[in-house]
């Protein structure tokens, strides 16, 4: 296709229990990779795009097995810079019926978290690129890597690349008051703004009204307003939010809108039986970014971002194991999950 995406953010390695067994009963855990910019560049690359993923990991084994997880997928991870200390991880524990899956961090110290702003060569990293994404989660680390993101966005925009954010707040790495300070200056640069049915309230205190997402329930026109209020306040070209209605841990409708700077587009809604829900936003993001890159129409655009994120839920591991041709058809309304011979 010709068009290259650049992701920039940390990969962790993802321990987890097997299966549905909490923290505390496991002796044994899976490792795989994932993280939220290396979940979108494997999206894209399983799309056919040429799709790069920078970072910053150790050059002991543990740090080539994330580069290796990435190459796998034909990621190009030329743009990795390598040293540093660790490799981040985050535990999983998955949830079921009541009970939420629960997320535990250790990630203090890795390698990106303490890197400089000096190694990444971003007028080089942008050559030939038309597209940049990252996510909220990344600025968060620390003071030095946001002020990485900053300088590839100002990069990216001398270049001409569109850029893309995912708001993806993490109450567990920084403040709500941090997080708007910090996203408000680099939403500036932000051509597609995405977000879930959360993110626009706990980062810049915009809400949907008559919304209770722990109650299930969202309102799909308050999150007009909420997409409006967004694109008028940063200038964002569109503005993507997915909608989440948790029924439990396994079940969820699963949806989503996409905002122009004039009209809304919402996708059809799915009924989703979650095998595991982790990367979905991230599935979404790289499905949308390579639906506009595509030159789909705002309708096209939205029903490809969702059925693709929906049927990540069906996938095992933070990356999304899907191709454009599966992708269409549920689209398409084919959702019968029938046998394919």
């Amino acid at each position: 296709m010709g068009k290259r995406v650049v992701t920039f953010g940390e990969i962790m390695l993802r321990l987890a229990p097997e299966g549905y067994y909490r923290f505390v009963q496991a002796d044994r855990f899976g490792a795989t990779f994932g993280g939220a910019e290396a979940n979108v560049a494997v999206s894209l690359a399983n799309f056919g795009f040429d799709a790069a993923f920078v970072s910053k990991l150790p050059e002991h084994e543990i740090g080539q097995a994330a580069v290796n997880s990435l190459r796998r997928y034909g990621v190009d991870t030329s743009g990795i810079v390598r040293g540093g200390a660790r490799v981040g991880i985050y535990y999983l524990e998955k949830g079921a019926s009541q009970r939420p899956s629960k997320v535990i961090y250790d990630r203090a110290g890795s390698a990106l978290c303490a890197a400089k702003r000096e190694e990444f060569d971003w007028p080089a990293i942008f050559r030939d690129a038309a597209w940049f994404h990252f996510t909220g989660i990344t600025p968060a680390l620390s003071e030095s890597v946001a002020g990485i993101c900053l300088d590839a966005c100002r990069a990216a925009k001398a270049a001409g690349v569109k850029v893309s954010c995912d708001l993806n707040y993490r109450n567990k790495l920084w403040s709500r008051e941090k997080a708007g300070q910090v996203m408000g200056e680099l939403c500036r640069y932000v051509d597609l703004c995405i977000a879930n049915e959360e993110d626009a309230a706990d980062v810049f205190g915009i809400r949907a009204e008559d919304t209770d997402v722990r109650a299930g329930e969202v309102n799909r026109e308050g999150y007009r307003e909420v997409a409006r209020k967004l694109a008028e306040r940063f200038g964002f070209e569109k503005t993507a939010i997915t909608l989440r209605e948790s029924l439990s841990a396994d079940d969820n409708y699963w949806s989503a809108m996409l905002y122009d700077g004039e009209s809304c587009s919402f996708s059809r809604k799915y009924k989703i039986h979650i095998v595991d829900r982790v990367g979905g936003g991230d599935s979404f993001g790289g499905a949308l970014i390579a639906a506009v890159l595509n030159g789909y129409d705002a309708q096209e655009a939205i029903e490809f971002a969702a059925a693709a994120s929906c049927l990540k839920h069906s996938v095992e591991g933070d990356f999304n194991m899907v191709s454009t041709e599966e992708v269409r058809k549920l689209a398409l309304g084919d959702g019968s999950g029938r046998v394919q011979r």
